[in-house]
């Protein structure tokens, strides 16, 4: 994974006196998958964009997945102090941003993260959410085979394999690319928990039963991945 040594962070702006918190410029990252993402800075790294993000942490792009990187010309609050977060507590309710995946104790490091990073964000699915479906999945093995036939990092079932036209399902680039787009087909269909349900029991189970299907194995499944990524 590459390490970003040096990165060009944008001074504040101007200062807000009343809530006590700087303004920090951003920039607006447009995707060639058509998503665009607000980002503290950036910096080229070989054949590698770094992203700084504004909420803390870096995530590393292949170049051909960035069409461009432009100023963003609204201004950004730096992060709230703890000890000035209780001064803020009659704040609109408007301004809370909503909860969304968030790294935990729970989700560890993997070699492959800069392949999930790029594959989540080129099709449009959080990469955290899929380090978490991949974590509890196969446990970052490439070589995975569930008794069921369900190959490599994301365990692909044959069916899904053939849908995406993977050649060969343990190949960890291939093989993530198409579980992503497989997580991103459920998640335009249904909620984070029935998209995770939908994964690991089938579009059919979810349907027949309404919701999370009654199985021990699905319910725990969608539990584990929710409490990896804060969700739950």
């Amino acid at each position: 994974m590459n390490v970003l040594k040096t990165a060009r962070v944008a001074l504040a702006t101007g200062v807000l006196v009343a809530a006590g918190s700087s303004m920090a410029s951003a920039e607006i990252v447009y995707l060639t998958s058509g998503r665009t993402l607000s980002v503290k800075a950036h910096a080229e790294s070989g054949e590698s964009v770094v992203l700084t993000l504004r909420g803390g942490g870096d995530v590393t792009l292949d170049k051909t997945l960035v069409e461009k990187i432009v100023p963003d010309e609204v201004p950004h609050p730096d992060p709230v102090p703890a000890a000035a977060a209780t001064d803020q507590a009659q704040a609109p309710a408007a301004l809370e941003q909503p909860a969304g995946p968030q790294r935990t104790s729970l989700l560890r490091d993997t070699s492959y993260a800069d392949l999930i990073t790029a594959a989540a964000e080129a099709h449009g699915v959080d990469p955290l959410l899929v380090q978490a479906l991949i974590q509890v999945e196969s446990n970052y093995q490439p070589r995975a085979r569930s008794p069921k036939g369900a190959m490599g990092l994301m365990q692909l079932m044959p069916s899904v394999a053939r849908e995406y036209k993977v050649r060969n399902a343990y190949d960890p680039k291939a093989n993530i690319d198409a579980g992503v787009r497989k997580l991103k087909s459920l998640l335009e269909k249904y909620s984070v928990d029935l998209a995770l349900a939908a994964y690991n029991a089938g579009e059919g189970a979810i349907q027949r039963f309404g919701g999370v299907p009654p199985y021990r194995e699905t319910q725990n499944y969608v539990s584990r991945i929710m409490s990896i990524v804060g969700l739950k």
